[in-house]
């Protein structure tokens, strides 16, 4: 493995440890540790710096990808959707706060929906490009 395709695989492994990370210990811990006046700052703190991140670190995996010229479109994938998934995910979140806000509890359901399935595919193709 050279250095570029190891630098990918580095890349993915942060991008699903913070997934991981994010899923199975902070929102846990917040929910069953902070008050629930204290959740939603907690949360819209958060997530918004999970989302940068993601997005951020698809843009680098992306350059690296480019740098390296692969003949995989299935590598570009990878890149692309992580960051427009980081992307979209940190754009709906004034909407989503908006609606829970507002009481718009289907439109809410829809963005946080939205949210977690760009995330669970953003973990599992993290996850699994390497493998294919």
């Amino acid at each position: 493995m050279d250095m570029y395709s190891s630098l990918q695989v580095l890349v993915s492994g942060i991008v699903s440890g913070l997934i991981l990370f994010q899923s199975a210990f902070v929102a846990p811990t917040v929910f069953t540790t902070l008050s629930t006046e204290n959740r939603a700052p907690f949360l819209r703190s958060v997530f918004p710096k999970l989302f940068k991140a993601v997005m951020i670190l698809g843009f680098v995996f992306l350059i690296i990808t480019f740098i390296k010229t692969s003949e995989s479109m299935l590598i570009y994938l990878v890149g692309t959707f992580t960051f427009l998934s980081g992307f979209i995910c940190n754009s709906i979140i004034p909407a989503t706060n908006r609606a829970r806000d507002e009481g718009h509890e289907k439109m809410f359901s829809f963005l946080h929906r939205l949210s977690v399935v760009l995330t669970v595919s953003t973990l599992l193709l993290n996850l699994s490009w390497i493998f294919i």
